[in-house]
């Protein structure tokens, strides 16, 4: 209230009183021919005058104890005494899958000024894997402001592992304020068209996840469907320990299996004799895990069905790469399993002793810019993603939804699986790790 008052008389008074001063400042001629100012200032201008230099004053020393006041100050005088004060720095950690959207919006956001408490916010990010960023700040090699893995399966998972290490959670999912969800992206399979339809038909139904275990354990290959020629079936997805798309792939193949959408237990991974055989004997057929799923879909795309039939990526990857495909090796298609789970990028800001209070309030400024309309609609119609504000249609002008709707891609999407705690998906990784060659 104080700085829009300063802002509201500042520039009036200083034009009455400089107008006043001039209007009585005569000049006089003695008896010797002496030209003498001759001055006569009614005592209403002596109090402008006054009231003038206590306020230009008064802002200036307040703008030394706070930066917010700095604008309001006398230039030049200001910019000697008081100089621009240091920016607000966030550092922040973020998964690769959004990385041009990062640069695009923040370069946006920058150029609005942004400011927190009169001094100016910058952001210094760097990208890394989600599971990567997870171990890094648990190890303490990463010391960020604001972390964004590419689920939040990864924020339940940190929450759990930082709890057990430290004895308090270094992220609250559950504070809207700080740990919110800016994108969503579900996990789909692209395939090659012609042999996805030889496997499942038009559309894979609740089974399917049954059907792959059986397809890829099946010493025929693709002789069993009819199409000796093509070989061994051939399924993949990226790593679980380096990728999170790997990680959703291996929950939504748990929850299939015991035929739940909700609920999974850390007991029914470790104590399950059938899950367990079924599990290992789906994973060990795949000869390479990736390491990022947008690399995975580039290679498919790039070496066609002799390397993969089909691949659990991103539907915002495969958004990606569809025009790469066209005229290589016939058509793909994005299928979407019965059950799906989404890549809901959480902007989080760390609940650690190195973040300050001023770096949080500017992240949470960030994060608003980046739910903003503008930045939002930028997700869906340049990179694919869908919207984390579900006021913006998907068909809206621009979107890849329409554009792309002969490849499979979907406005609506299957039932939904729930998280389980972060401990289950720790206890999930943990037997990835222990049972799978990799």
């Amino acid at each position: 209230m104080f700085s829009r008052f300063l802002h509201f008389i500042k520039l009036p008074l200083t034009c009455i009183v400089y107008a006043k001063m001039r209007n009585f400042i005569h000049l006089d001629v003695n008896e010797s021919g002496e030209i003498k100012p001759l001055m006569k200032i009614p005592w209403t201008n002596r109090v402008l005058f006054i009231i003038y230099i206590l306020i230009s004053i008064s802002t200036l020393v307040t703008a030394l104890v706070s930066p917010v006041f700095r604008q309001y100050a006398a230039a030049p005088l200001r910019d000697w005494v008081v100089p621009p004060p240091e920016p607000v720095v966030i550092n922040l950690l973020y998964s690769t899958e959004k990385e041009e959207w990062i640069k695009e919006v923040t370069g946006l956001f920058n150029a609005g000024n942004p400011q927190i408490n009169g001094r100016a916010i910058k952001i210094e990010f760097k990208q890394m894997g989600s599971r990567e960023m997870v171990n890094d700040i648990l190890d303490g090699k990463e010391k960020p402001v604001l972390m964004s893995p590419a689920s939040s399966m990864q924020i339940l998972m940190l929450q759990d592992l930082s709890t057990q290490k430290f004895g308090h959670s270094l992220v609250n999912p559950a504070d809207k304020t700080t740990c919110r969800p800016v994108l969503n992206s579900p996990l789909v399979l692209v395939a090659w068209r012609e042999r996805a339809e030889a496997l499942w038909g038009q559309t894979p139904d609740m089974d399917l996840w049954k059907q792959i275990h059986e397809a890829v354990n099946d010493p025929q290959g693709w002789a069993s469907y009819g199409h000796a020629d093509w070989g061994y079936v051939k399924f993949g997805h990226t790593s679980p320990l380096t990728s999170n798309s790997g990680l959703m792939t291996i929950l939504l193949m748990t929850y299939s299996y015991f035929g739940i959408h909700e609920g999974l237990q850390s007991n029914d991974i470790l104590s399950n004799t059938g899950y367990k055989q079924w599990f290992t004997e789906t994973e060990n057929t795949i000869s390479n895990f990736g390491d990022s799923t947008g690399t995975y879909m580039k290679d498919m795309v790039a070496y066609g069905p002799s390397v993969y039939d089909f691949i659990a990526v991103y539907e915002a990857t495969a958004i990606g790469q569809a025009d790469n495909a066209l005229g290589r090796n016939g058509a793909i298609h994005v299928y979407y399993p019965p059950l799906t789970v989404m890549s809901d990028h959480p902007f989080c800001i760390l609940q650690a002793d190195w973040v300050k209070t001023e770096e949080a309030e500017a992240s949470k400024t960030y994060m608003d810019f980046l739910l903003s309309r503008p930045a939002q609609e930028l997700a869906l119609t340049k990179y694919g993603f869908r919207p984390a504000d579900p006021s913006i249609p998907l068909d809206m002008a621009g979107s890849p939804f329409g554009r792309y709707a002969d490849n499979g891609i979907k406005t609506s999407l299957p039932e939904q699986i729930q998280l389980p705690a972060g401990n289950v998906l720790n206890i999930l990784l943990d037997f990835w790790t222990r049972y799978i060659s990799h």
